[in-house]
This record gives C-alpha cells, structure tokens and sequence, in this order.
C-alpha cells in the first residue's frame, strides 16, 4: 500500500508539472538533466591551487620514484612554505627534485614510504633525529591508500607476518645521540584458514597531490603508461584532490570506458606549464640488441647464476623479477616460450630496454628504468598490481637476498646500523603461497660467512616462502618442514664441498645432477 501511494503522489506531482501544451520542462522531468555540474575548480597557478594547504597538513603525492609525479604542485608548495607536513609517497624524491625540494626547505616533519632511495638529504635529518619515517611494504601502503578512498578503516594481509612490520621495532624517529627516540608498534594478528594475517589500517589525507596526463573539463582524468602508478588510489583518498595534468580537452574527447578516475574524485585541476620529467636509471640497448659476449655458459659467478636461473621460466608464466640477476635472467629465457613479466609499478608484459629513440620517461620498470612493453602489455595502478601479486595470480617472482633459511625464511631489505632503504615491493611478493619464490644470490659473502643458514641472523623479509636457491654453486629445493635439499651441483664440485659453505645441513637428492645452463 506504501508503494501504490508514493506511485499515485508521483503520478500527481508529473500531472501538476504539465501545462495546456503538454509536459513542461520542470516538475518529475527535471529528474533527467542532459546538462552537467562541473564539480572541479580550475586553476591557472599552482600557487592558488595549494595555498590553503595549512602548516601540519597530511599530504598524498603521487608518482613512483620520479616517474609521473605532480612536479608543478610540489613546486607551489614550496613557495607557499606550509611547514610541519606528514608527506605519504612510494618514494623520497632525490635530492633537488621532486620531494627532494620540500626536504632541503624541511617543510616535511614525517614521511610514510615503501623505500626512501637515494636521497642524501633525506638521510641526514632522519639520522639526525630531525624526520620521522614510518617504512611501509609497498603492496600494503598501496592497499591502505586504496581502503582509505572507499572508506575501509582497515584490513588484513599476510604481507609482513614474522617480520618487524608485524613485530614491531623499526626505527621511526632517531635522537641526535644515534639512539631510537621512536620505534614502530607491534600489530594484531589474526588467523584466517590457517594463515597469519596482519592489521593494516586504511590511509587517508587532507590532500592529494595527483599527476595525470589529460583532464577534460568535466573534471575526468586519464593517465599515461606507467605514470598511474599511486596516482590513481591516492586520488580518492584525500579530502581535497588536486591534480595537475599535461593537456585539458573539451568534455567529451574521452569515451567514458576509457576514463580512469572519475571526475567525482576530482576537486582541483591546474593544467602544468612546464615538466622536466627527468629520468632515474637511464637503460638502452644496443641497435644489434647483441648480448654481451662471455667465454661461453658460466664463464664467471654472475653469468652462472643467470643462465641457470632461466631454466625456471616456464611456457606461459607470469613472473615479478627483482632488479639485478633476477631481471638480467629474462634475457635468456627460451626463444620458444612466452613468458609475461609483471612489475610492481603498474605493467604487465614488460620488453626489452629501449633503443635510444624509443625512451619515455613515462614508461619504467620497478628498479626505475626505462624499459618497453611487448604487444598485449597492459598498464594498471599500484594496489591493483599488487592485487595481482596478493592474490596468486603471479605464478614465480624471482629476487635476490642476504640470507636464506634452512626452512625458506628470507631477508633481504636491511642491515641494522646501516640506513634503513626500505622493503619497496619484496614482502608483497614472498607473501602468497600460490607463487613460486626462486632466490638467486651468491653463495657466500665476499668475507665467506654463510648466507645460507639454519635461521636467519638478519631482519625478515617473509618466513618459510622460499621454493628454490639458486647459487653460483649449487642448487637446493627448500621445504618449510624438511628443510633444504640439494639437487643440482656445480662441475667440479663435491657435496662436501657445498657442506663447507653452507650454514646448514642439507639433504641429498638421489637424483643429484650437474647444475644446468640454459644455451640460447
């Protein structure tokens, strides 16, 4: 009965709209409006588009490294001088760009990032007790970003379980002494399905800092390439979003399936007037794309560890390889498989490096180099990436490490009393037990103390995840229960050998083999 009245008064507020001419264009038909709200302020100086931005404030700035970063906006907002800021982004910024700029002005009191890079500057006032830095694994500061904007107070991950993230204990503020004034807190736990999992709760901002490459004037917003980066989930995570771009067109020019933020998220646009889009990690290749020439398979410890690990790309596979031997490794995978690399940046079938006419500085890998993609390659943000990354659907990651345990503990991201550079992406990548976790690494350290031990003496990256070491001397399949066993050696070498420089006793394969190399 409810129902048929609000129908019936429906039907009388329509009848009472027309006129003696029919329907007139107020009364229920203004329900229906063709015209549109534009909900964006525009803007024609950055300065005016920050200058509320009060001393204290906590920003979003997007961008990875220095690859699609809002570089009018942070110039503004030194001109303002709004002091005291708790700055969140992926990265520092280097010294004299970027957020390098508000660190030299110290107008950044406390920083929330995944990895803090090469910035000198940076460096001095957190060790000198005059920065807060609170490190964060990449897939999770991305993740909390993202349940910030959809009003999520907080979540779960494995990500980080065993570790100081989870423990508690990273240095967060230094005294002038060298002593920790500040440590980071210990997290809830919880068991799901057998599986530890970690509180994380959601980040949100006064204002985001947002980079794209067009805007139309509805207040839409579409990115470039790898430019998405944190770009996107930071959009929706502040109370006022600003975002700058490279061009504004006219409403329209998008297809609507094609807009990547909606104008809804959007609250002040400025149009950049200049962008020097400088590169980190500059990376070609040679016209001839020649490899480099070696005296043939495993002339030397680096070309060794390579070549075998190769062998472990299989037909059809997604994989995440960390920067170093891991990355080198995908130019010898097997001309007669199709292999899909993801990075955790934002691209999934990234290509070779580029020719010199082929470099975008909108177009980097995880390690911040300049890199191409294969046909099928597709861009996305970076809580989406590690979606992928969380949820299994990347089949091997492949990195580097300090140590690893008998039981598959790894550590690879610090060396207490040396400055912290942060985790970046790697205890996202060991978190998932669908993936494949394959260390490549060196056998010992070049003082020949053991880097495969019965626990590990370093701060954790992940515990019990590694599947597989691979070393310029032998290769050991790791079970979390059992422990390691050997399966492949190199030639010339005995398994007692391998006992003396392994921190660990192991077990045999009955099926031991000479370590292979792949010969493309």
């Amino acid at each position: 009965m409810a129902a048929l009245r609000r129908l019936s008064s429906w039907r009388r507020l329509c009848a009472s709209a027309r006129g003696p001419r029919g329907p007139c264009t107020k009364g229920c038909v203004s329900y229906f409006s063709t015209s549109m709200r534009r909900h964006a302020t525009f803007y024609t100086d950055p300065v005016e588009a920050v200058k509320d931005i009060p001393d204290g404030a906590k920003i979003l700035f997007g961008g990875f490294g220095l690859c699609g970063i809002p570089e009018n906006l942070i110039g503004a907002l030194l001109k303002t001088g709004a002091k005291g800021l708790t700055a969140v982004s992926n990265n520092t910024g280097v010294d004299g760009f970027g957020l390098g700029i508000l660190f030299q002005s110290k107008q950044i009191k406390r920083m929330l990032a995944s990895y803090v890079g090469e910035n000198a500057e940076f460096e001095r006032q957190y060790l000198s007790g005059e920065l807060e830095l609170e490190l964060i694994p990449q897939g999770t500061l991305a993740e909390r970003i993202r349940a910030g904007g959809a009003g999520v107070p907080a979540f779960y991950t494995s990500t980080g379980y065993g570790t100081l993230v989870q423990e508690g204990g990273i240095p967060i503020k230094y005294n002038k002494d060298g002593s920790i004034a500040i440590a980071s807190e210990p997290k809830e736990v919880r068991v799901f399905n057998d599986r530890h999992f970690v509180l994380e709760k959601a980040i949100t901002g006064d204002f985001a800092l947002v980079k794209a490459w067009k805007a139309d004037r509805a207040g839409n917003v579409i990115f470039r390439k790898s430019a998405r980066n944190f770009n996107l989930p930071m959009c929706k995570a502040a109370e006022t979003t600003v975002v700058e771009v490279e061009e504004i067109v006219d409403i329209g020019s998008f297809a609507p399936e094609d807009i990547h933020v909606p104008q809804i998220y959007v609250d002040r646009l400025i149009k950049g007037e200049k962008y020097e889009k400088r590169i980190e990690r500059l990376s070609i290749r040679k016209e001839d794309n020649v490899k480099t020439k070696s005296d043939g398979p495993g002339h030397n410890v680096r070309e060794r560890i390579i070549r075998r690990a190769a062998l472990e790309f299989e037909d059809g596979m997604y994989a995440n390889l960390g920067i170093g031997i891991p990355l080198l490794a995908s130019s010898f995978i097997n001309p007669n498989i199709t292999v899909y690399l993801q990075s955790e940046n934002g691209i999934l079938g990234l290509g070779p490096y580029p020719l010199p006419n082929e470099v975008d500085a909108d177009l980097i890998n995880a390690g911040k180099e300049t890199v191409t993609v294969l046909p099928g390659a597709s861009y996305f943000s970076s809580d989406e990436s590690f979606a992928m990354i969380r949820g299994g659907h990347v089949n091997m990651t492949m990195l580097g490490a300090m140590q690893v345990s008998k039981y598959g503990d790894v550590a690879n991201w610090i060396i207490p009393g040396q400055i912290l550079k942060g985790m970046g992406g790697a205890m996202d990548l060991v978190s998932s037990i669908q993936t494949r976790v394959v260390v490549t690494m060196e056998h010992s350290t070049r003082k020949n103390a053991h880097k495969i031990m019965e626990k590990c003496t370093l701060p954790l990256t992940g515990k019990q995840c590694v599947d597989r070491i691979i070393t310029e001397k032998a290769v050991f399949d790791v079970d979390s229960k059992k422990g390691l066993t050997l399966i492949e050696l190199w030639e010339g070498l005995t398994v007692d050998d391998i006992k003396k420089c392994t921190g660990c006793d192991f077990a045999v394969s009955p099926k031991l083999m000479p370590m292979q190399q792949i010969t493309i």
